[in-house]
């Protein structure tokens, strides 16, 4: 994008990937590079989900955006749609034509999540760029910047959580170390786990080994203690207990079994059926994992 810019020669740009990754900031920064202050206003039309983006706005202001050159500057104007994955088939198909026309004096970036749900015809016009989920290397950095900037409080354990709990999306880093850090003033993993609402490891351990170690009601009766006294959700519960099953060794056939389970219990949660009756359910299934383990060895 850098070689785009000093060249004087940026396409039509198509930015996708997960929230949170700096797609919006990138063109931005472009924005500011290539127009001074002063003309950003005349040169640069930026339009969010939230703004009515439907066909009649395509073809009304957009078009005439657009359509209209700049009479002291050369160069080109831009226009940044951004989650233009929101933007009807309609709209989409409207916007092929008029990018097609004012290539000579207008650059179109559409920013989106879901590369899928933008046209064809449309993602054939543009450069694509690919924003993935950012490493825990570029992530720690900027979080260390920002927690000298402004004088947070964090150990080592709890920087591992936030990059671990924001998986990539840097502005979700952000807004957990915000909350934390004014929740609690100091910003450890078990803050952060609890802020977030999400179980601890240890949480996760301890429901694993009643699970597997102890009879049926025991271990019910302990894990909706443990759920209650928390706040968890079964949901996240799930989702961590499934990091675990790959840790742990059981023969692969058996291991099979348990995944299998463990979606059909995520699945029937997500259609909304009773959190009590899953839990039981998925209790179960760790239970009948153990008889088998047990005998097979």
């Amino acid at each position: 994008v850098q070689r785009f810019i000093s060249e004087d020669r940026l396409p039509h740009l198509l930015l996708y990937g997960p929230p949170g990754t700096g797609k919006t900031s990138t063109i931005l920064a472009c924005a500011r590079q290539l127009y001074r202050e002063r003309e950003f206003g005349s040169m640069v039309l930026e339009l969010n989900a939230s703004d009515d983006r439907g066909i009649d706005i395509v073809r009304g202001p957009i078009l005439s955006f657009a359509s209209t050159r700049t009479i002291f500057k050369k160069g080109f104007k831009l226009v940044i749609l951004d989650e233009a994955d929101a933007m009807t088939q309609d709209a989409q198909n409207a916007l092929r034509r008029v990018i097609e026309k004012f290539t000579e004096n207008t650059r179109f970036c559409l920013i989106c999540n879901y590369l899928s749900k933008i046209i064809p015809a449309l993602q054939s016009r543009c450069t694509r760029f690919r924003f993935g989920p950012l490493t825990p290397e570029l992530m720690v950095p900027r979080l260390q910047h920002v927690i000298q900037e402004e004088g947070v409080d964090v150990s080592e354990d709890g920087m591992k959580a936030l990059v671990t709990l924001s998986s990539g999306d840097m502005r979700r880093a952000l807004n957990i170390l915000q909350s934390t850090s004014m929740a609690f003033g100091k910003v450890t993993e078990e803050n952060v786990y609890t802020c977030t609402g999400h179980p601890l490891k240890s949480d996760i351990a301890n429901i694993l080994d009643w699970m597997l170690n102890q009879d049926f009601s025991t271990a019910y009766r302990k894990i909706m203690e443990l759920k209650t006294l928390k706040g968890l959700a079964l949901q996240d519960i799930l989702t961590e207990i499934h990091l675990f099953v790959h840790r742990v060794d059981f023969p692969p056939s058996i291991r099979i079994q348990l995944l299998i389970k463990l979606a059909d219990i995520e699945y029937r949660l997500a259609a909304g059926t009773s959190e009590k009756i899953q839990l039981s359910s998925l209790i179960a299934a760790f239970q009948v994992t153990r008889d088998l383990v047990v005998a097979e060895a």
